[in-house]
């Protein structure tokens, strides 16, 4: 019988001279849950967006430090003012043989901001300040008129509302990503189906298993495929983190998140691919202080006695045990510059705390003849569950009782952000760029990612006073402040991102604090 000849692998500048590479390039990644779009100007998800950038390619991406790196901007000026952006792009094409242009970022841009789209991520476009974002966002002005367009087919031009200077690091999440203007039109929403969808990264869609599998394969269309090693990839969607635990086991996974408390006993059994870098996400209980909401969470001394009662210690080394650290501000302990204020309650005893929930509940007037009832809203996870259990008892030994709601993520998200149906729900934000306004922006007024839907005209003009200051630091530590006072929200712990990753895969950025991770930077050695 003859033999097929060997696949003549890709070996990339990232890989060192003198590796012996696996002949199957294949990445098995895991994801708690599926993703509700492949769209860029739809997606709103880590996940997705860990997805989204092996396909596509926006302005920048970041190295294994998170620092910039050019992508399809291979040079760029700026005015004086700082508020005009001209960036230069690469030749590149799409997957179909078509040219990228720089007409197709002002396509995706206008897209993202239109109210048309629907798109639960437009108010990025308007922290990025845009000119004219607000208005076509709100409807009062049309895309057309968004301050972005095409000098030319490979010329970019930006102007800004407001001089920011974080602004090119907002370019490396995919919802600044460009797409296929001609190909959008053709297909709507089915655009992004396998059989029609158009990328311009180094990978391309192969097939989308709802529930099952995304799987993506080498696009050698791509500007650099010559330098792309790693020739498959594989996201599998399984809430269940114990299970993915045993698949991994069984070498069916190459990465997988450790479930909750199994970290220590992982760490000593996989020395080797074990680990638990630093992750820019901060976990934490909205408070819904909208119409939909209780009338008790519209008073602050219940907020603050509900997350006065959390023992964060427990939950990060009883319950977690990966490397996380208690969070007592929104803002994540890594993110670049970022001051923490002074919070008093971050400086209590759990039994100070405790004392001080039972005391201000009672003067909001609750007690054993007027007792609290929530409800704690948390989407499918073994993890999330046996937060929310002992969010529970702590709340019991304040005199509250608390009911548990799950639902799988497509709904959670529902119910969060579109119906706000919730009392108090577990909710998480994970850092668009390195900077705290990140963080920040999402509880203002207009943030389509408040969904407790509360309103403080202090905050918002922080964080309005913040695009235009010098050094926007004050206004955030001031920003954190308030949060500690008015408490819409209560921070439970800083990520960490506690792993079991396949020793023979290289190249994964663990000195990234948002770990954006490029697969055409990986490589897979042999055994």
């Amino acid at each position: 019988m003859l033999g097929s000849a060997a696949p003549v692998l890709a070996q990339s500048s990232k890989v060192p001279e003198g590796t012996k590479l696996a002949a199957d390039q294949t990445f098995t990644y895991w994801m708690q849950d599926d993703l509700k779009t492949l769209d860029p100007d739809l997606s709103t998800s880590k996940d997705g967006n860990d997805v989204l950038q092996q396909m596509f390619e926006g302005l920048y991406q970041q190295d294994d430090h998170g620092k910039l790196v050019p992508a399809l901007a291979t040079s760029y000026e700026v005015s004086d003012d700082k508020k005009t952006y001209t960036f230069h792009l690469r030749n590149e094409k799409w997957s179909n043989g078509d040219p990228v242009t720089a007409q197709d970022f002002v396509y995706a841009w206008r897209r993202l901001a239109d109210p048309a789209t629907a798109s639960q991520y437009s108010w990025y476009i308007e922290l990025m300040q845009v000119k004219n974002a607000h208005d076509v966002i709100a409807g009062d002005k049309k895309p057309s008129e968004l301050g972005v367009k095409a000098l030319d087919d490979h010329t970019l031009q930006v102007t800004l509302d407001s001089a920011i200077p974080y602004f090119r690091q907002m370019l490396v999440l995919s919802s600044t990503f460009p797409v296929p203007q001609k190909v959008v039109e053709e297909y709507g929403s089915d655009w992004t189906k396998p059989e029609n969808m158009v990328v311009n990264g180094p990978y391309k869609l192969k097939s989308w298993k709802i529930g099952n599998s995304i799987e993506l394969t080498k696009n050698d269309a791509y500007y650099d495929a010559a330098n792309v090693t790693l020739t498959d990839l594989k996201f599998i969607p399984m809430q269940d983190n114990d299970q993915a635990l045993t698949r991994y086991e069984a070498g069916e996974l190459d990465f997988v998140q450790t479930p909750a408390g199994q970290y220590p006993r992982l760490k000593k059994e996989y020395p080797d691919a074990a680990h638990a870098p630093p992750r820019s996400c901060v976990y934490a209980y909205r408070f819904n202080v909208g119409p939909n909401g209780p009338e008790a969470l519209k008073d602050v001394k219940v907020r603050k006695a509900l997350s006065y009662a959390i023992n964060r210690d427990i939950i990060v080394d009883k319950i977690l045990k990966g490397g996380q650290k208690p969070a007592y501000t929104w803002t994540h302990w890594a993110t670049a510059n970022f001051k923490a204020p002074d919070v008093a309650y971050a400086d209590m005893t759990q039994q100070e705390r405790m004392d001080k929930a039972k005391e201000l509940l009672k003067e909001a007037g609750y007690g054993p003849d007027h007792p609290l009832n929530l409800r704690i809203m948390y989407n499918t996870s073994a993890d999330h569950k046996k937060i929310a259990i002992a969010v529970q008892q702590f709340w019991k030994q304040i005199g509250v009782q608390s009911t548990l709601e799950n639902f799988e993520w497509k709904v959670y998200l529902d119910k969060l952000n579109g119906q706000h149906d919730f009392d108090v729900a577990r909710t998480a934000w994970c850092a668009d760029y390195n900077e705290a306004s990140t963080y920040l922006d999402v509880n203002t007024s207009w943030s389509d990612q408040n969904s407790g839907q509360w309103k403080n005209a202090d905050y918002d003009k922080l964080m309005k006073d913040s695009k235009t200051a010098a050094d926007p630091q004050e206004d955030y530590t001031k920003a954190e402040k308030i949060l500690a006072e008015d408490m819409p929200l209560a921070p439970i712990y800083a990520y960490s991102l506690p792993m079991l990753l396949n020793p023979q895969i290289k190249g994964y950025p663990f000195d990234n604090v948002q770990l954006n991770w490029y697969a055409k930077n990986m490589y897979k050695v042999a055994k």
